[in-house]
């Protein structure tokens, strides 16, 4: 059984237990990237699911894009086999080339996401 875990901060979250269930994921969603953070000490998944929310200046050191920064920086180190997909509002389009140009991305999905969008991405992981 493969294992998705999902940092989603948006009330439009992109979760589809069934869908999950149906192909034979244990999902898992985290609602602060800390509590993921010690969630990997204990199992690597096979899957993220992120939610791109890109940094309007709010660091003061200049050296964080985004809300995933340090989570994908993670996930590299201790899951470098997880597929990554990254969901975001219509309005972060502008910005999620940067993401891209840093981390290794399987799928980018915006919102309003439908099932058979992220059945396709969940699809393409194997």
């Amino acid at each position: 059984m493969k294992t998705l875990y999902s940092l989603i901060a948006s009330p439009f979250a992109a979760h589809f237990p069934s869908l999950y269930q149906e192909l034979g994921i244990a999902a898992e969603r985290f609602d602060s990237a800390r509590n993921l953070h010690r969630a990997l000490k204990k199992q690597k998944p096979d899957v993220f699911v992120g939610e791109f929310i890109y940094a309007w200046g709010n660091d003061y050191a200049g050296n964080t894009l985004s809300n995933l920064d340090v989570t994908l920086r993670t996930l590299q180190a201790v899951a470098p086999r997880a597929k990554v997909i990254v969901v975001m509002q219509p309005g972060e389009e502008a910005h999620i080339g940067k993401l891209l140009a840093l981390f290794p991305v399987h799928a980018v999905l915006k919102y309003p996401i439908a099932e058979e969008q992220m059945r396709a991405a969940l699809q393409n992981t194997e």
